[in-house]
Parts: C-alpha cells; sequence; structure tokens
C-alpha cells in the first residue's frame, strides 16, 4: 500500500496535522512563511520530514512549488490559515494538488457571499440567531467585524439599540480595530443567552468502511482581551474604559449531559445533508458547529467551521477518543486520527479520489 505524504500551511492547527500524520505511519510536508517557521523547524521538527520555506503563503500557488509538492506524491490537509493566506480563488482555480475533504465547501466559512454559512445553515433547517440591521436592534445583539489589520479574527461588541451600537462602534474604530468599510459588511445577530459549545465532527470520505460521521467531542474558546475582562470583579470591569476584542487565543475542553447530546448529532446530520445537496460530492474530513443549548433544549448554531478546527485539547479532553478506540479497535487520541483512518482505508482500495477533490 502507497501512502501520500500528509501536506499543510505551517500555521493555526499544522502540530495537529503533523502530531496525527505521523503516528499513523505518514510521511509529512510543511509549508511554512519566512518567519513563522521556527515553531515547526525548530521546535517540533520531528513531526514533519520536508520543509518549503516561502516568503509569502500565497507563493504556495507559484509553479514550482506546486510541481515539488506533486514529486513528493501530497495530499493537502486544508486549515483555516490555508483558506485566508491562499484564498478561495487559488485553492478552486489554481492549487492543483489533491486536497482531503471537499475544496468547494471551505468558500462558505465567508460571510456576506450569497451562498455563505448563514444561507448553508437555513437551507439545512439549522435553527441559527435572528439578524438584526443597525436600526432594527430590540434586544442584545453581538456584532462581529472583520478586525482591520488581522485577516484570521473578527472584532466582536455587544448593543441592545442602535444608539449603543453607535456608541460601541465608535470606540472600535477610534481604537484602530475596525474599519468603516468592514462595519458595513458586519454581521449583527441575536445573542443567544446559553451555554456554548463548539460541537466537532468528522465526515468519511470512506463511509462504506467507516460510517457516515462521527462525534469528536466539544470545547469552548478563550478569548483576549475578554477573558481577561471577566476574570475581573464586576466594578472592576466598570472602571476599565477599553474596547472588548473577542479574539481567539485558546480553547478548553467542555462535555454535554447525555440527555442533550443527540441534539448535536442531530444538527450535523442535517448539515451534512445540505451539503450533499448544495456542495458535492459531500462533507469529508473534520468540522465544527459552533452554537448554544437554550433552556428550550434547541441547538442554536452560529458559526461553522468546515475544515479542521485547530483545537488542540479536544483529543486530550474529549471521552470520545476513547469510545472511537472501541469502535475502531485502534489507538485514537486526536480528531485528525480519525481523518488518517479514512485516507489509509482509501489507499489500501487505491481509491484517494473517494477522500479528495
Amino acid at each position: 500500500m502507497k501512502l501520500p505524504i500528509i501536506g499543510m500551511i505551517g500555521s493555526h492547527s499544522a502540530e495537529e496535522i503533523g502530531m496525527a500524520a505521523k503516528a499513523n505511519g505518514f510521511r509529512t510536508v510543511i509549508v511554512c512563511q519566512r518567519g513563522r517557521e521556527h515553531l515547526y523547524t525548530q521546535f517540533n521538527r520531528h513531526l514533519y520530514d520536508e520543509f518549503i520555506i516561502l516568503e509569502s503563503f500565497k507563493d504556495i500557488l507559484q509553479e514550482d512549488i506546486q510541481k515539488r509538492l506533486e514529486e513528493l506524491n501530497t495530499l493537502w490537509i486544508p486549515n483555516r490559515s490555508f483558506s485566508v493566506y491562499v484564498g478561495y480563488d487559488g485553492i478552486e482555480n489554481e492549487f492543483r494538488i489533491p486536497l482531503y475533504g471537499n475544496r468547494h465547501v471551505l468558500r462558505v466559512e465567508d460571510r456576506g457571499q450569497p451562498k455563505d454559512q448563514c444561507w448553508l445553515l437555513k437551507q439545512s433547517g439549522i435553527r441559527t440567531p435572528k439578524s438584526f440591521t443597525p436600526d432594527s436592534i430590540d434586544s442584545l445583539a453581538i456584532i462581529k467585524v472583520q478586525q482591520k489589520n488581522n485577516q484570521l479574527e473578527r472584532a466582536f461588541f455587544f448593543a441592545n439599540s442602535q444608539s449603543d451600537y453607535e456608541i460601541e462602534s465608535k470606540k472600535l474604530l477610534k481604537a484602530g480595530i475596525i474599519s468603516e468599510e468592514d462595519l458595513e459588511e458586519a454581521t449583527i445577530e441575536e445573542f443567544v443567552i446559553a451555554p456554548r459549545f463548539n460541537a466537532n465532527f468528522q465526515a468519511y470520505g470512506m463511509a462504506h468502511v467507516l460510517g457516515d460521521f462521527d462525534f469528536v467531542g466539544f470545547d469552548d474558546r478563550i478569548q483576549t482581551n475578554l477573558s481577561g475582562l471577566l476574570n475581573l470583579p464586576a466594578k472592576e470591569q466598570l472602571k476599565l474604559e477599553i474596547a472588548v476584542v473577542n479574539e481567539e487565543i485558546g480553547h478548553k475542553g467542555v462535555t454535554m449531559r447525555e440527555s442533550k447530546k443527540p441534539l448535536v448529532y442531530e444538527t450535523a446530520a442535517l448539515l451534512l445533508k445540505g451539503i450533499k445537496e448544495y456542495f458535492p460530492p459531500k462533507m469529508i474530513g473534520l468540522f465544527s458547529l459552533q452554537g448554544a443549548i437554550t433552556e428550550s433544549s434547541e441547538f442554536v448554531v452560529f458559526d461553522l467551521s468546515p475544515r479542521v478546527p485547530g483545537a488542540p485539547c479536544v483529543g486530550p479532553t474529549s471521552p470520545e477518543m476513547r469510545r472511537l478506540s472501541l469502535k475502531f479497535k485502534a489507538d485514537i487520541q486526536s480528531p485528525l486520527d480519525l481523518c488518517m483512518l479514512d485516507i489509509k482505508a482509501a489507499a489500501e482500495e487505491k481509491c484517494l479520489d473517494e477522500v479528495s477533490t
């Protein structure tokens, strides 16, 4: 059985991908941007067999780089950094390396286009938060705006009226965190007052061997500077006149009581049906549904990640790893191990096109 070499961008979740690939007998190649390579080339060198250092991540589209990846027999694992730095047009039309998963569904993650994640979630019959315009805000809303100088992150603020929206947005504009142009494209939606859960799943290309999909565990986000502010007593928070920034800096593992877990399984099944209908062939690989469980037992989804979620805490903290180890009679320690099982199953049957696009 000839296995492909597993390729990835040196950012976001490259440690997770490299670890799972090496643990499952694959060779690896990592494409890094100069100045950002030391985590991989120095501190985690044992996870990678081949290194390609570029001046810019987008240079991966250059002919000589793609030819090198082809010579290595690369199967590429997409993550969020790959989508952001290379861009969807480049991924869909120029990047010719086989990609584990469905490259056509990556684009839905970015909001504001005709068939974005909000459209897909609604078409799939999944409950999403109510949408507002600035002049229609009549309850607590969360406003999500692209950060001015960080393509990977959005800035968030809260408002319960149009006047509140104007006051809070001016703070972020003055601080230089957002721009007027990005504010005009912001998502304004109902803030669901309920506990948050990032529900992470793996969908299989080799469904006839491994099944349609598996739940791999929950996580929640640690954000700066919000998490720091929330560690202060309320009276101290009120003394600080600073802009609140919800920039993801880490993750923590969480669990959910068993009686509520069917809600997230059912939601994932709806999404997979929607992707198969609107973005064929189907979902392949890891994906995440970020939402909240309400008092009326609804799983309200406010974010979709149709690629490796990049939450390294899931493997060590999720009880699903042991359950999946029993299911597959293999040592499952990371959600990425399931991607490798899928790829191996395809390689054994000499049908890697079943797990790649």
